[in-house]
């Protein structure tokens, strides 16, 4: 009997209803999936771990190797108490860090700006300083540990303050290891902390890219995320699609830079969401990383094998998570960072259970990181290379993801490439569609969310420690930079004119002017407002549905 036979026959007089089941991207999932299922050029396709095009993993022993970096994404109010949790999360066993920066920091806004009334400290730590940057990483040795920080419109301020420090400790740059976010087309797309236009922030970004190509061999220049476009809400085929798309932009302008492919490529990164249909976020991962080596190959002429690979991060959903029995997330987010693992994942953060309700408590966060450490040594998921691998329905899945992913990867370059569509507003648009069927799906009961529109008990209030921030410390912090200001002896006009000169001139580079400002005195705010005096700032034009 081969499947055919099954479907029409045994199946087929199954007196049970049979209804159609479907992914998040709305793929079909049939109800049985054997090895008929697999391409004619499954072999091929599927291949070894550690050779291209790398579904299997990049690596060839993966986890039996090493296992991922453990990085808890982190930082609140100021820069001790943020210092404080880092130190915390350390001794529970983190191996990374990961850090929040608050909307101001994000923008590029002081704490005493106006800007940043009623957001400084709130959803991430507030840096102004290369002092406020000292007191962050106070007791911590930058030279043994990696470290991430998700920043976009000021990541090469936030980088120049993290090598400005190392130099400062007498620590040599070059060993600095970690990754800055620097992903500024999906700001535009998805998540809205611009500052400048689209054009000077890639030259901004290219600027990075050939900078550390040489001073920062150890450290990822960019994470290209996916992760806040599926959390704007994007299926899984979108969130592959736009984020390769917005890779596919970053590489053309480094070359239009005349930067080699397989120099920089080398120390570019991702950054996806993991959400909760399992397989088929697992098959989303191999799904981005086998498209992703065929286009640094065969598009761009890639030959190093490292500027092929799609080295990735994760993060479980926090658009999934519910404010109601708030508990549920735990297991929510034990499913996303298991898909996260089972499909290859280089560092991943867990999200914490109370994250629908306010910042993580510190036993949150302790619960969160137990979870991928419970996966990791107790599990047997890690004891074997891609144990998924060759799963006909895993296979399939990742089939489909890759060619929808494609159509619209076509669609995109029809139109000129990612800025483009950027500028057109049609990535935004499709989003914003694709959110919407959603949320109509949650609120007719046709996706159900447990604890929320299925199987509700109003008879248990909710009864959970919320983490509250000492709105006295975020004052203070604005009287804090005034007084830096008032009484720095320095005068950093001269420092903050050679960043403006480099602003105005393409074919100098931003960062050794930007780092000396910082040595001298001169704050984020200032920096970036002589930027913009030069770039001009981002407004969003396309806001409708």
């Amino acid at each position: 009997m081969d499947k055919k036979q099954w479907k029409e026959g045994i199946l087929a007089s199954w007196n049970q209803r049979q209804e159609a089941f479907y992914s998040d991207s709305e793929i079909e999932i049939e109800p049985l999936y054997d090895f008929d299922d697999l391409s004619p050029n499954a072999k091929e396709d599927i291949g070894y771990p550690g050779v291209f095009p790398y579904t299997r993993g990049i690596y060839p022993t993966m986890y039996r190797g090493r296992l991922w970096t453990m990085r808890q994404y982190s930082g609140y109010s100021t820069p001790e108490e943020t210092n404080r949790r880092f130190k915390y999360l350390l001794a529970q066993g983190q191996t990374g860090l990961s850090v929040a920066f608050d909307l101001p920091t994000q923008i590029g806004y002081d704490s005493d700006h106006i800007m940043s009334s009623g957001e400084v400290g709130k959803v991430g730590v507030s840096i102004n300083t290369l002092e406020d940057m000292d007191r962050l990483f106070e007791g911590i040795d930058l030279s043994q540990i990696s470290v991430s920080m998700t920043i976009n419109a000021t990541a090469i301020l936030l980088l120049a303050f993290l090598i400005a420090l190392a130099k400062r400790r007498n620590i040599d740059p070059k060993r600095l290891r970690g990754t800055i976010q620097n992903d500024i087309l999906k700001e535009y797309i998805a998540r809205g902390t611009y500052r400048f236009p689209p054009r000077p922030s890639l030259r901004i970004i290219t600027d990075i890219f050939a900078y550390a190509k040489d001073q920062l061999p150890h450290f990822n220049t960019i994470s290209i995320s996916g992760y806040h476009i599926r959390e704007a809400g994007a299926t899984a085929v979108e969130e592959v699609a736009f984020t390769l798309a917005n890779g596919i932009a970053y590489v053309e302008a480094a070359l239009e830079a005349d930067l080699k492919v397989d120099e920089f490529a080398p120390r570019l990164s991702f950054f996806f969401a993991s959400y909760n249909h399992f397989f088929e976020e697992i098959a989303k991962f191999r799904a981005a990383r086998r498209m992703w080596a065929k286009i640094m190959k065969h598009r761009f002429h890639a030959t190093n094998p490292k500027a092929m690979m799609l080295r990735f991060h994760t993060q479980t959903a926090g658009s999934a998570l519910t404010a109601t029995e708030p508990e549920n997330n735990v297991i929510r987010v034990t499913l996303q960072a298991l898909a996260a693992v089972l499909g290859g994942t280089q560092s991943l953060h867990t999200n914490s259970q109370d994250e629908a309700l306010c910042l993580p408590t510190e036993h949150s966060a302790k619960v969160a990181l137990r979870t991928q450490q419970i996966i990791a040594y107790e599990s047997g998921v890690a004891d074997t290379v891609d144990p998924l691998g060759g799963c006909p329905y895993v296979e399939r899945l990742t089939d489909q993801i890759e060619e929808k992913a494609q159509e619209l990867l076509q669609e995109i370059e029809q139109m000129g490439g990612a800025i483009r569509a950027i500028e057109a507003g049609f990535i935004q648009q499709k989003i914003r569609k694709s959110a919407y069927r959603k949320q109509m799906k949650i609120e007719s009961k046709q996706q159900l969310v447990v604890g929320q529109n299925a199987f509700v008990d109003t008879s248990s209030p909710l009864r959970m420690e919320t983490f509250k921030i000492d709105q006295k410390r975020t004052k203070q912090r604005v009287e804090e930079i005034r007084n830096y200001k008032k009484n720095r002896k320095k005068d950093v006009s001269p420092v903050l004119q050679a960043v403006r000169e480099a602003a105005e001139n393409k074919n100098k580079n931003l960062l050794p002017p930007i780092i000396s400002a910082i040595e001298e005195g001169a704050t984020l705010g200032e920096i970036v407002d002589v930027m913009a005096a030069v770039f001009g700032e981002y407004r969003d034009t396309h806001i409708s549905f």
